[in-house]
């Protein structure tokens, strides 16, 4: 009896426990929908003008409607820390939809980009169509003259019947031109190209899509190389490496089929684990050893626009005086004489005009890329000593993300020299909004390779701001201790416009 006594309790017990925690749960329940719906209150809806309205603030002439809204729901009054913390994140909300703008956008939109280009002569231009013949006095000459009357397409006639070529008929027309020979026609003295030249996006996007009808292995190279895609020099604002584009190639069909390089074409092989392989003909690292191999036949590659060809615009080679001595046991003679700089500055063309800077520009664009490699640069012969560097051979640039060559900046250190548009983009792109990893990311992400993988890695991206320190810390060191450091390239422009959040 006692046992079951025992047992009855027990399971009354049991179910008065049951029922306190259901009656607890259910409790509970009504409490957590009674703060969701005082928590979930929805404001009320912003317009469509341009007006900005955040919970607490009215804007003009909506008074009378955000009242009614507030009235409706006093009964579920946020407590005013809440309040403050909902208006805290929606205000972050809009500052980084106003933000989201593009940063290269914004970057190319700074009058800093955006100078006046200087005027042009006739004699600054590179190339220019050959005029007609107008003092004829011979039969020939007129009905050469009545020809061009009747068809101005006879001067630029392709007769090439070749596969895959088109028919091209030219006439003074620029509209006729083809883009290559528009990007060719608006080379300067000042700068290979206009940034916002539309024959230039053209150009690379006929390299990236159009059919490759023939490769091959460039003469005169020391090693066959792939070129490096260089959009810092556009962050830059220096117009002075030839647009490149990337693409995706298959060896077998888009070189090996087509070349007609003997040379090139007895270079192919299968590797061990049945990749396509070549290696040309060269003086170095053209071996087995060293070869260029695809996945198994395709290949990332970067294609370079040619430059007009050297019968029609030969170029100078220079060599540059901080050189390296490529000798384990030889040093060279910037790297024995502190004051190198100041023989430098007595040695034509660096004793005038502006050559020295525009080889600091030069440095600045190596460093930024841990271009170890610069010992030449060229100009085209037809404007002198008085024009821009041609930055060619950006082979050797983007190695190693860990290491920040310091011997690149000698020349800046040593000069202690550089335009004052260059050391004003520097510290625009040091800044958040411009941030110089930020738009060379977007920058690289215009090209065509950018969906297959990306053209630099993140540690690459990063080291860009690293190094843009490095430089800046350079030049204030320079400014420290001397005084002519700044070539003032910038005179007559409004300052207040162009140095706005820029301070010099």
């Amino acid at each position: 009896m006692a046992r079951q006594g025992m047992g009855r309790l027990s399971h009354s017990v049991c179910l008065v426990l049951t029922c306190l925690s259901l009656a607890l749960h259910l409790i509970l329940a009504l409490f957590c929908l009674s703060v969701l719906q005082t928590s979930c209150v929805i404001p009320p809806p912003s317009s469509c003008s341009s007006s900005l309205s955040f919970p607490g603030t009215v804007p003009h002439g909506k008074q009378g409607r955000s009242h009614s809204l507030s009235s409706q729901s006093s009964s579920h009054k946020l407590p005013e820390k809440d309040k403050k913390l909902i208006q805290t994140k929606m205000a972050t909300k809009v500052s980084q939809r106003i933000s989201s703008r593009s940063k290269l956008e914004a970057l190319f939109s700074h009058p800093l980009y955006n100078l006046p280009r200087k005027h042009l002569l006739e004699d600054d231009w590179l190339l220019k169509l050959k005029p007609k013949n107008k003092g004829g006095d011979s039969e020939e000459e007129d009905e050469e003259e009545d020809s061009d009357k009747s068809s101005e397409d006879s001067e630029w006639q392709s007769d090439s019947e070749e596969d895959g070529y088109d028919r091209a008929n030219w006439t003074r027309s620029a509209d006729t031109h083809p883009a290559w020979l528009r990007y060719h026609l608006g080379i300067s003295r000042w700068e290979l190209y206009d940034r916002n030249d539309p024959s230039v996006a053209e150009v690379t996007q006929q390299m990236a899509t159009q059919r490759i009808l023939s490769a091959v292995q460039k003469s005169g190279e020391i090693t066959i190389r792939l070129m490096i895609f260089i959009y810092s020099a556009l962050v830059l604002g220096f117009c002075r490496i030839p647009p490149v584009v990337g693409r995706l190639i298959n060896i077998t069909t888009e070189i090996r089929a087509i070349t007609t390089d003997h040379k090139l074409s007895r270079t192919f092989f299968t590797s061990p684990v049945g990749n396509l392989c070549f290696h040309g003909q060269c003086e170095y690292y053209c071996s087995t050893e060293n070869p260029v191999c695809g996945r198994p036949q395709v290949l990332e590659v970067s294609l370079a626009s040619m430059l007009p060809d050297l019968s029609l615009a030969p170029r100078r080679s220079w060599r540059s005086p901080w050189r390296r001595s490529y000798s384990r046991t030889k040093l060279a003679p910037w790297e024995k004489n502190p004051d190198y700089c100041d023989t430098v500055k007595q040695t034509p063309p660096y004793n005038q005009g502006t050559r020295l800077v525009d080889l600091i520009d030069m440095v600045i664009l190596d460093f930024l890329m841990s271009n170890m490699d610069r010992h030449h640069y060229e100009t085209f012969e037809k404007f002198g000593n008085d024009t821009f560097l041609l930055h060619l051979d950006n082979g050797r640039a983007f190695g190693r993300h860990s290491v920040d060559e310091p011997s690149i900046l000698v020349p800046l250190r040593q000069c202690c020299r550089i335009r004052r548009s260059t050391l004003m983009r520097l510290r625009l792109l040091s800044l958040p909004g411009f941030r110089l990893s930020d738009v060379m990311r977007e920058s690289l992400s215009q090209d065509p390779l950018e969906s297959v993988a990306p053209l630099l890695s993140v540690q690459h991206l990063s080291v860009l701001d690293r190094r843009l320190k490095t430089i800046l810390q350079a030049v204030h060191t320079c400014l420290e201790h001397h005084d002519d450091v700044i070539h003032d390239d910038l005179q007559g422009y409004d300052n207040s416009q162009l140095f706005g959040v820029v301070s010099l």
